[in-house]
């Protein structure tokens, strides 16, 4: 950590990111993976929701159940991401170390080249479609640019939990 104080709020969060009751979740590479995974999926099963009311005549309350439904699942998983990587994009500069900072960087960068081909791959499909197809920039272009909004704000969190190692093991030697 710097050498600058930290405030209630970044003690308070340095403990809650470092709290390790939730450790089984994210305990090896497989569960981290599994958890990144159900979070993409929430994510995609509330866009589609978000994208089937937009579309759909009239109020579309059971769509917009599903999703409040789907909200506690998907913030128990973005907690557990968050945990795996010890608040790793969740906390302020001042309360990581340095090495913390390195991998933060680490994280942001490789997210920002994942985003950078997603919004090209995006570009290039909304105007394919419109090419062939004629009215679908009209039609699709603010449901596209939602999700690619959601992507690229939920990105670091998927790179930072894919990319975060295993604690390790406790040597029993040295203990004793």
């Amino acid at each position: 950590m710097t050498t600058t104080r930290l405030t209630r709020y970044d003690r308070s969060m340095l403990r809650l990111m470092n709290d390790r009751r939730s450790m089984p979740l994210y305990a090896t590479a497989a569960r981290r993976r599994s958890v990144v995974a159900v979070h993409l999926m929430l994510t995609a099963a509330i866009g589609a929701l978000m994208a089937c009311a937009s579309f759909a005549d009239g109020t579309p309350v059971g769509a917009l159940v599903v999703m409040a439904v789907l909200l506690l699942p998907w913030m128990i998983a973005t907690g557990a991401i968050n945990g795996a990587t010890r608040g790793l994009l969740e906390l302020r500069e001042r309360a990581l170390d340095e090495r913390q900072s390195v991998e933060r960087a680490r994280v942001q960068a490789r997210a920002h080249r994942v985003m950078t081909l997603l919004l090209a791959a995006a570009a290039a499909c909304l105007l394919i479609t419109h090419v062939a197809g004629g009215h679908s920039l009209k039609t699709y272009a603010a449901p596209v640019l939602v999700a690619v909004l959601a992507v690229h704000w939920l990105m670091p969190l998927w790179v930072a939990g894919l990319m975060v190692q295993d604690e390790p093991a406790e040597d029993d030697d040295l203990a004793a």
